[in-house]
């Protein structure tokens, strides 16, 4: 097989090609950012012209009351509209760990139930069905073995130990010993 890495120099031209790119796509982003301001500033400002006459000065007052009220309805009803979707977004963030969530399991209790009991709650009330399995199991009679009478016959150990406890015991040890 042919190894279809790259080399590390090929891979460094590749990343600053691309980085330069990137750069004169951000530079060109950034200018028509500034010409999209200028025209909205145009359109929406117009030089200003300060009035000569005290009645011309008010009626300029009373047209910018008018606009910042306009202003002010928009601004609360966006602010209105942006509170509610991140009340809704934390709404959904709740239900989302609600449901990943960590829920206690219950422990269950233990419930002694008879096999009548479990097929009645199983099958309901209707069908009445009686099962005694005890009824059923064959009986099996326990036969002794030999060698299982053998070793019962050795006799109690704790009688051999009490038998060459005290001085008399050790007498005793001494004397089958030899």
């Amino acid at each position: 097989m042919t190894d279809k890495r790259m080399s590390s120099s090929k891979k460094h031209s590749l990343k600053s090609a691309m980085l330069l790119v990137a750069k004169d796509l951000l530079e060109a982003e950034n200018i028509e950012k500034k010409e999209e301001r200028k025209r909205y500033m145009e359109e929406h400002c117009p030089p200003f012209s300060c009035p000569s006459s005290k009645e011309e000065l008010q009626e300029l007052c009373k047209e910018l009351h008018e606009k910042i009220n306009v202003i002010d309805e928009e601004r609360y009803i966006l602010e209105h509209k942006a509170i509610m979707v991140v009340n809704e977004v934390k709404d959904l963030n709740i239900k989302i760990v609600d449901l990943k969530g960590k829920f206690k399991k219950p422990k269950l209790r233990k419930v002694r139930m008879s096999a009548d009991q479990m097929l009645g709650a199983l099958l309901g009330s209707k069908h009445k069905v009686s099962m005694d399995l005890r009824a059923n199991l064959k009986q099996v009679k326990k036969e002794v073995k030999e060698e299982d009478k053998e070793l019962r016959d050795v006799g109690d150990w704790r009688k051999n130990i009490e038998d060459k406890a005290g001085m008399g015991g050790r007498k005793k040890m001494f004397e089958t010993e030899s």
